[in-house]
C-alpha cells in the first residue's frame, strides 16, 4: 500500500485531486516507484531524480537546498499560475509539514489550490 504523502509530488502538486491522475492520464510523480511497479532509473524529472532518487526525499520542501536550489529556480522561473502554486505548495509543507498541506489539498478540485 501506497503511502498518503506519495500523492504530494516533489514539486508540490497534489494528485489525489488532479484532474489528470484522477483520469489516469497521469501516473503521479512519486507512486509505484517504492513498490517497484515503476523504475526511478528511468524517470526523466530532473526534479524527481535530484529528489526521489539522489537525496531520497518525497518532496522539494525537504532539502536543505530548498532555498538555493538551481533546479527549483529553474521550474518555477517561468512564473505562470501553475508553478506560483506548487512554490506555493513547497513552502506550505516546508513550514508546516506534510499532514497539514494534505488536510487542505484534500480539499482541492485540481493539483493545486488554496492553502490560506
Amino acid at each position: 500500500m501506497e503511502k498518503k504523502e506519495n500523492y504530494i509530488a516533489c514539486c508540490g502538486c497534489y494528485c489525489k485531486t488532479c484532474k489528470a491522475f484522477i483520469s489516469n492520464s497521469c501516473r503521479g510523480c512519486i507512486i509505484g516507484y517504492e513498490t517497484k511497479e515503476r523504475d526511478i532509473n528511468r524517470a526523466k524529472c530532473k526534479i524527481k531524480i535530484c529528489c526521489y532518487k539522489e537525496k531520497k526525499l518525497s518532496t522539494c520542501a525537504e532539502c536543505k537546498d530548498f532555498s538555493k536550489c538551481a533546479l527549483i529556480a529553474g521550474r518555477f522561473k517561468a512564473g505562470s499560475y501553475d508553478n506560483k502554486k506548487c512554490l506555493e505548495a513547497l513552502e506550505y509543507i516546508k513550514n508546516y509539514g506534510k499532514n497539514n498541506f494534505m488536510d487542505k489539498a484534500n480539499k482541492w478540485k485540481g493539483h493545486f489550490g488554496k492553502l490560506k
